[in-house]
């Protein structure tokens, strides 16, 4: 949530930056400016008024035990009707709070100044690639029928049991998938985060303060008995272990690792696109997240791009980078990087991460703030990435790595899979 003391001294870049979002928030920035001017008016007609009840009511002790009972009773009319005002301009004060807030709901970040203009995936900017893109043998396959062929991966017994988009991993297929898992925790712990097991279900507020509400409700499930959600990305329950906490500034930089099972509710669409692992409801992904002082938080940025890239470098995939532009960016973003494997047997890319730096947006949200060596509060800097998402890892794999008798392993995780083909 964007800062109203920021929206009021930076009107203008405010309205410029989210011009690359395809936003004109003019009208709307100007009812912020002018909700905070109400907001602020009341709130010291507010102070002023209670401040002068309690100083007649002082006053009234005084006359009371003096024994001037007639002025003291005369007072007490005027304390009555100060109390009224009081309970109006409260009233009105949570009004115009409430008002402002659902406002604020409503905008997005403001990218940063390195995100291009643009509307859609296709005015994304790339900016990395690495990798040849492997020649494969006439009869090549894409994933969802390598995984039928070779009994890995059951689509239609997922159908039968929950629906589609719940796919049931088998055998060495099962194997392949809890090695990519644990080789991406390792690294990640290696690289300096810490791992955590996160619940798998939050609750409202934990969606609010990451962003995911109200913005996405329509794309998590709802446990509505509970009022609880269950989670779209370990991000939602990681970030939030440091909703409403008051850090230091020796306890940053904070980095937190996680793997989670990840369930997002996706309309409905068919297509090669769309099939097997390309798009699921529930997925399993490994995240990392990190908790940043202000003046550090774009190096920690491009720190955690270059460690994803270590880890596709490791498997030997071919991949890009690409800076989204302001139409493709997250509602919480202020900049992201979307790493994309090239899918040969498909011919085409596919994401399997996204690197995104929040700046305070989810800070402000979560009340996330650390004491500053000048001893005053201030919000951090909170960023994740998927370090990384499992399942178009998995069919880059399976069809980038095949041959005209079976898949090979990339040699990163034969020693976590036990063996070297399927």
């Amino acid at each position: 949530m964007l800062q109203v003391p920021f929206i009021r001294d930076h009107r203008e870049k405010v309205i410029e930056g989210l011009k690359k979002r395809n936003l004109d928030a003019a009208q709307m920035i100007d009812e912020v400016i002018a909700l905070d001017e109400t907001r602020r008016r009341l709130q010291t007609e507010l102070d002023n008024t209670l401040a002068e009840s309690n100083s007649l009511s002082k006053e009234i002790g005084n006359l009371y035990k003096s024994g001037q009972a007639d002025k003291a009773n005369a007072l007490k009319e005027k304390t009555g009707e100060l109390k009224e005002t009081s309970k109006t301009l409260g009233d009105d004060l949570n009004a115009t709070v409430e008002a402002l807030n659902q406002l604020l709901y409503k905008l997005p970040n403001v990218p940063n100044d390195l995100v291009p203009a643009g509307s859609t995936e296709e005015d994304n900017e790339e900016v990395f690639r690495k990798g040849d893109i492997p020649t494969l043998h006439d009869n090549a396959i894409p994933h969802w029928e390598l995984a039928k062929k070779y009994d890995i991966i059951d689509f239609e017994l997922g159908n039968k049991i929950t629906g589609a988009g719940f796919p049931v991993y088998k055998g060495k297929g099962a194997k392949l998938q809890r090695a990519l898992i644990t080789y991406f925790l390792d690294k990640n712990i290696a690289a300096g985060y810490t791992e955590y097991q996160l619940p798998l279900l939050v609750n409202a507020a934990s969606g609010f303060g990451t962003g995911q509400l109200p913005d996405k409700e329509g794309q998590m499930y709802h446990v509505t008995e509970d009022d609880l959600y269950l989670i779209p990305t370990a991000e939602v329950p990681g970030t939030n272990i440091f909703r409403d906490e008051l850090l230091n500034a020796s306890d940053l930089p904070i980095a937190i690792t996680g793997y989670t099972p990840c369930f997002r509710r996706e309309a409905g669409s068919y297509g090669a696109h769309v099939r097997g692992l390309n798009r699921l409801h529930q997925f399993d992904k490994v995240e990392i997240l990190r908790v940043e002082h202000p003046d550090n938080s774009y190096k920690a940025l491009d720190g955690m791009v270059e460690h994803v890239k270590e880890i596709l470098d490791e498997l030997k995939l071919p991949y890009r980078i690409l800076r989204l532009c302001g139409g493709d960016i997250g509602f919480t973003s202020a900049l992201t990087y979307d790493f994309e494997v090239f899918s040969t047997a498909q011919d085409r890319w596919l994401e399997i991460s996204s690197v995104s730096n929040f700046e305070t947006f989810q800070a402000n949200r979560l009340k996330l703030r650390f004491r500053n060596s000048e001893g005053k509060n201030e919000l951090a800097h909170t960023l994740n990435g998927s370090s990384l998402a499992l399942p178009r890892v998995l069919a880059g794999i399976l069809e980038n790595y095949q041959t005209e008798d079976g898949i090979n392993i990339p040699e990163i995780l034969i020693p976590y899979t036990g063996f070297d083909k399927i």
